[in-house]
């Protein structure tokens, strides 16, 4: 891993522009996983995108890069990250190529890589990709370049699917929904799914224009999907990011669902149709109150680092099937191999019909623990979290806390901060350990 030079823990990403996010790049790129994926099977790769403007762009490199190793490229258009994960596994497809950067602003893009079996690459494979991008870049003999096709019907045949992961004698009639889209890539499925399983859907952010996508709307910023979620007196509001794998839920009172509580809600249904295969996995952020809703349930519990391919690595490692992030990556196995937010809403929304429960009725068992967290800079080169003085800090605050609460600390992957987050029961407990372990962070980092 620490040998990589462009890929990062969810492919290539950056300001629009400049490097690696150039037309110049995609170009190379297209051609270097070309070259890697044209080795065996059907030299098929296909290519989704959200909405923002620059997917015109880094679509056509990637695309005559791909043409040029001899791969036939099938585009989709706008679709949801796991829109393109599951079509790659259906056209039986060497990789699924997603241009996105997530709840990113419309100025930065991304690109990433999902094998035939619809989950993320495996890290030899971009590895592999890596290496031939130091290489010069050539072209097939014109006989056996590839061709290019426009799937006309790939919204269809995604809005199937995900109805077909709605329990066949339920109904979302009667259920009046509001749906936050993002401007983003679920603007013209979530929609459609939901009307056509019985909703009564009220759409906001249902309109990209290119430029707008997270802005001030999505899964990131609920603010809005709560007022319009009063306003129109909803049963449930939903809310998608940019690319369609995040989700968070407001009940009817305006109360927000993150991902912590939609996994502790499809949990706990899957274990009351039996259907629950062994425990569930979280992160080290994960909210202490899960872990312990959970444990009341007699369900295991256990940690992986943030980032949803960890999550996804210990559910294989202990063969369960359900986990997910606070920030609302949430995977279900059963049915997709990726996170899925139009998925993760529907096994939410036919927990409520089969048990005619309210969402706030559905989350009642798990109680959030306060949690506090505060970033420290510090000056690269350094590592503030391993000083004697900062473990010792540590060490107290853990003591005071007992099984009452727990500490973390944590270096980010993308700048030189300390996040430092403590977890306990008493609010005022935590703002002040916190702040004391923090402080102490600040003093051995200048």
């Amino acid at each position: 891993m620490t040998t990589r030079k462009y890929f990062g823990t969810d492919g290539v990403r950056g300001l629009v522009g400049e490097f690696p996010i150039t037309p110049e790049f995609a170009l190379k790129l297209g051609w270097a996983a070309g070259k890697v994926l044209s080795k065996s099977g059907t030299k098929k790769v296909i290519i989704g995108k959200d909405t923002r403007i620059s997917g015109y762009l880094l679509e056509t490199s990637l695309e005559a890069g791909l043409i040029a190793a001899g791969i036939n490229v099938v585009l989709l258009g706008p679709m949801p990250t796991p829109a393109v994960a599951y079509l790659s596994q259906t056209f039986r497809a060497e990789a699924g190529i997603v241009i996105s950067a997530s709840h990113n602003p419309y100025h930065d893009n991304g690109i990433k890589f999902f094998g035939g079996d619809g989950k993320k690459l495996p890290d030899e494979v971009e590895l592999e990709i890596e290496a031939m991008l130091d290489e010069p870049m050539t072209c097939v003999a014109s006989d056996k370049l590839g061709k290019a096709r426009r799937l006309e019907n790939a919204d269809g045949r995604y809005i199937e699917f995900c109805k077909g992961q709605f329990p066949n004698e339920l109904s979302l009639e009667g259920l009046k929904i509001v749906l936050d889209c993002a401007n983003g890539a679920t603007y013209h499925i979530a929609p459609a799914v939901m009307r056509e399983l019985g909703a009564e859907v009220i759409c906001t952010a249902c309109e990209p224009n290119g430029v707008n996508i997270n802005e001030k709307c999505g899964a990131t910023h609920v603010d809005a999907l709560k007022r319009h979620v009063l306003e129109h007196q909803a049963d449930v509001g939903i809310a998608y990011d940019g690319d369609g794998d995040r989700v968070m839920m407001v009940d009817h009172n305006g109360r927000v669902f993150d991902g912590d509580d939609i996994v502790y809600i499809i949990a706990a249904q899957a274990q009351r149709s039996g259907q629950l295969k062994g425990g569930v996995v979280g992160t080290v952020m994960s909210n202490m109150g899960l872990e312990n809703a959970l444990k009341e349930k007699g369900i295991p519990f256990e940690r992986s680092k943030v980032g949803d391919r960890y999550v996804l690595s210990k559910l294989q490692e202990h063969g369960w099937t359900i986990g997910g992030e606070s920030s609302g990556h949430v995977l279900n196995l059963d049915l997709i191999p990726t996170g899925d937010g139009i998925v993760s809403s529907l096994q939410v929304l036919a927990a409520m019909v089969a048990q005619n429960q309210t969402l706030k009725d559905l989350g009642a068992g798990f109680v959030k623990y306060p949690m506090k967290m505060i970033n420290v800079r510090y000056a690269k080169g350094t590592d503030p979290v391993s000083a004697e003085a900062v473990q010792q800090a540590v060490r107290d605050v853990e003591s005071d806390l007992g099984d009452k609460g727990r500490v973390l600390l944590r270096k980010s992957g993308t700048e030189p901060v300390v996040r430092v987050m403590v977890e306990a029961e008493q609010e005022k407990q935590v703002i002040d350990f916190a702040t004391k372990i923090a402080q102490v962070v600040e003093s051995v980092s200048n």
